[in-house]
């Protein structure tokens, strides 16, 4: 379970269930962006292809290596990243190759990144050939918004929930990752992160724990710029769902510390300092709330350019 950070409840049992050979044959792995969801899909396909008879994965056969590189021709993706859905016919040309036999592996292994994006009819496509597999075939979900998922699927697979990275876990690991940043950066990323690893190293990568666009919102707010806001947003239009949620997160949680800030709390950043400065509780607290229902909206599908637009307008910042 190498290159798994945290989560040591689960890697145990998944460790006892890899000794003893009890692999599922469908597995939903849920988790926000940036939680280890794609880590964790390796280490099951690798369990699951891993030729070495005593620890699974072993991470030195050739069926490990392939793996961990991305390579084995039985571990397929099913995604088209220019798509916004999962599609039905993606399903079904899944389906119809999973009754080819593996070429070279134990298992043949669907895995499907964006499972909350399949929409009814790649669903009820899946469903079929879940409740009835091959014995050598596998899928492997993952999901940020398992609830989207049909009760019929959910209740197939075995359910991985990952969990944020305590500070003792998270900043040794941040530390190797960014050995130049001090310990005040490295601290402030995993706690705007939530304690999601992934999401604390985007964060160092943009400075300072922030990321650019967050950078720049503050900025705007802070100085009631209308027209700096707007060029901001218009070119967040054509993010995809998953790129635009963390960075509306991550303004969510800066306004949230700059009203902690009005609170008397201890000052973080500066961008919060300046904020809790020169905006009113009020109206930190407004945006905080237009924020969280922009990322509702998003987790329900609405679209990244009518968000992008609501927020030009919920965003009255003034001046």
């Amino acid at each position: 379970m190498e290159g798994l950070l945290g989560n040591e409840r689960l890697k145990q049992s998944l460790s006892a269930a890899f000794a003893a050979d009890r692999l599922s044959h469908s597995w939903l792995i849920t988790g926000p962006v940036g939680s280890g969801k794609h880590t964790l899909a390796r280490i099951l396909a690798a369990a699951m292809q891993c030729t070495e008879g005593k620890r699974r994965p072993c991470g030195t056969c050739l069926a490990c290596r392939k793996v961990f590189d991305g390579v084995h021709p039985d571990v397929i993706t099913v995604d088209d990243p220019e798509k916004k859905t999962v599609t039905v016919e993606q399903i079904r040309r899944a389906r119809t190759d999973l009754y080819i036999r593996p070429n070279e592996g134990r298992r043949k292994i669907y895995v499907i990144p964006r499972a909350n994006d399949m929409n009814a009819s790649a669903q009820n496509a899946l469903l079929k050939v879940m409740e009835e597999p091959p014995e050598y075939g596998a899928f492997l979900l993952l999901s940020d918004s398992p609830e989207k998922l049909l009760p019929t699927i959910r209740s197939r697979c075995v359910c991985l929930q990952m969990s944020p990275l305590e500070e003792k876990e998270a900043l040794p690991a941040l530390s190797r990752a960014f050995p130049g940043k001090d310990r005040a950066a490295l601290h402030g990323a995993w706690q705007r992160s939530g304690g999601w690893y992934g999401q604390a190293l985007d964060l160092l990568k943009a400075g300072q724990g922030l990321a650019p666009q967050t950078l720049r919102f503050a900025d705007c707010f802070t100085r009631r710029d209308r027209l700096g806001l707007t060029e901001l947003l218009v070119p967040m239009e054509r993010w995809k769902r998953d790129q635009l949620i963390p960075v509306l997160q991550q303004w969510i949680e800066l306004l949230s510390e700059a009203l902690r800030l009005r609170s008397g709390l201890p000052a973080g950043s500066d961008a919060a300092l300046e904020l809790s400065r020169r905006r009113t509780g009020g109206e930190l607290v407004t945006a905080v709330q237009r924020l969280k229902r922009a990322v509702e909206l998003l987790q329900s599908n609405v679209g990244v350019g009518a968000v992008c637009g609501a927020l030009q307008i919920w965003l009255d910042i003034g001046g």
